[in-house]
């Protein structure tokens, strides 16, 4: 037997452990610093960061590796350098300590951590700390562009709407307000209630994330009508007074109704949100309705023939003005089609599309007429969208404002879907009578005078088809 038995398996054992403990002797232990120790970077553009990484450990040749947890939303790579990859020198060795600059590119919205990794052969070995980045929207010069031409279009639409308003039908609006009571009705109370069911439903998560989108769709649910509803209501041929009362009505009355669903459910939906009601927004919204309109009807009383033209051009020019939203929305903010998911696509199709159909069912059955409730169905859908991105801009910090706006934007770009449809079979519908009535008026004049029907005590049976 061995004499130091049971010692040699102790030795053997120390003598195996051996190498391991060199290894783990020479694994670089490292520790990076970064001024400054977080980033806002907007997208498409750039930051310099100074980096600098000590410990032990550390040998020539090894690769310093950057990466990031996000590479989608921002990058990083060594200045000097054409990519992510530093291999260290002698010096660096010999002092246990790297200095250099790092660029970080913001590529999209959101946010994203900067690692670094130490790089030996075929293994890596993390590097203590991270540098957090924020990539942010910048703010563009075609963004207020689209803001003050759409602002200026709206303006000259409201004047025409001034113009085209029937005083008798507006009196008759406010000595039986049926249709701006049952407005009210779909506006403050059915469309904040299903938003918030609705907003649980799609975003049920109990993460930071599903809380904002749930917190954007509550919010664009409790905004006052838009005034893309008087537009509308006049191209698909409601009553315009109607619509344009229930917008003046549900603009001033958002003042009060507002803050209560805010204050209320809007705290459940979202505990953290530092909530501000944009009264200084609504009012300039209010103004912005109002004076218009009180110039559109003094030019309806002392420059009647002035008026008359603006009557006659302003189907034309509302239409037109409905594209060049529509058209000139989606090509300034293509960058937010990148954040579209099934549920933002839900969330923006359910919205309106509810609101309409809940407008529209409980007109009729009020037995209100076909213009009415079209005007009613299309004042409960229609949202004033940038009421609502005001909102979370003031109650969100960035970038999430921005990505939570990816709600009204979905509701904005759903909502004129259905009116567009049903404003193409009124065309449809009017080409297909029109066309059937020339082709009687075109047979009747080929008929010969001895084959056409003779008048019966004076009166043709074209007469009387007329």
């Amino acid at each position: 037997m061995c004499p130091i038995w049971p010692l040699h398996l102790i030795v053997l054992y120390i003598l195996a452990m051996c190498p391991l403990w060199v290894l783990c002797q020479a694994a670089p232990q490292l520790s990076a610093y970064f001024i400054p120790d977080q980033v806002s970077v907007h997208m498409d553009d750039y930051f310099n960061v100074n980096v600098t990484i000590n410990g032990t450990g550390m040998q020539a040749n090894d690769e310093l590796i950057l990466t990031s947890s996000e590479d989608n939303l921002a990058i990083a790579s060594w200045e000097g350098r054409d990519g992510p990859s530093y291999v260290l020198s002698e010096d660096h060795a010999s002092t246990g300590q790297f200095e250099g600059v790092m660029r970080v590119d913001g590529l999209f919205l959101g946010f994203s951590e900067i690692k670094v990794a130490t790089k030996r052969g075929t293994e890596e070995y993390p590097v203590d700390n991270s540098l957090l980045v924020t990539v942010l929207r910048p703010e563009r010069v075609i963004d207020r562009i689209f803001v003050t031409s759409v602002a200026l279009f709206v303006s000259l639409i409201f004047i025409n709407f001034g113009c085209a308003m029937h005083w008798p039908t507006v009196k008759e609006v406010i000595k039986r307000p049926v249709g701006p009571a049952i407005g009210m009705l779909g506006q403050f109370l059915f469309m904040p209630l299903m938003s918030f069911g609705l907003g649980f439903l799609v975003f049920p998560g109990a993460d930071d994330v599903s809380a904002a989108m749930r917190l954007g769709m509550f919010f664009t649910g409790v905004s006052p009508g838009g005034g893309a509803s008087n537009i509308w209501t006049f191209v698909l041929g409601g009553n315009l007074n109607l619509s344009l009362a229930m917008t003046s009505i549900s603009t001033l009355a958002c003042f009060g109704l507002m803050p209560a669903w805010l204050f209320s459910l809007g705290q459940v939906v979202f505990r953290n949100a530092n909530i501000v009601v944009p009264y200084a927004r609504i009012a300039s919204f209010v103004v912005g309705l109002i004076v218009p309109l009180i110039i559109g009807l003094g030019m309806q009383r002392w420059t009647p023939k002035l008026s008359a033209f603006m009557v006659r051009i302003l189907k034309p020019l509302s239409t037109s003005l409905l594209l060049f939203i529509i058209i000139f929305a989606i090509v300034t903010n293509l960058y937010i089609f990148e954040l579209f998911t099934w549920q933002i696509i839900v969330a923006g199709i359910g919205l309106p599309w509810l609101g309409y159909g809940f407008g529209y069912a409980i007109a009729r059955l009020l037995r209100q007429e076909h213009p009415d409730a079209l005007a009613i169905s299309i004042e409960t859908g229609v949202q004033n969208t940038g009421i609502a991105i005001f909102l979370l801009r003031y109650a969100l910090p960035q970038p999430q404002a921005d990505l939570t706006t990816v709600v009204p934007v979905s509701v904005a770009i759903m909502t004129p879907i259905p009116m567009t449809c049903i404003y193409i079979y009124q065309k449809l519908k009017a080409c297909y009578v029109n066309r059937n009535q020339h082709k009687k008026i075109v047979e009747h004049d080929a008929t010969p005078s001895s084959e056409a029907p003779q008048p019966v005590n004076g009166i043709s049976t074209i007469d009387v088809e007329k």
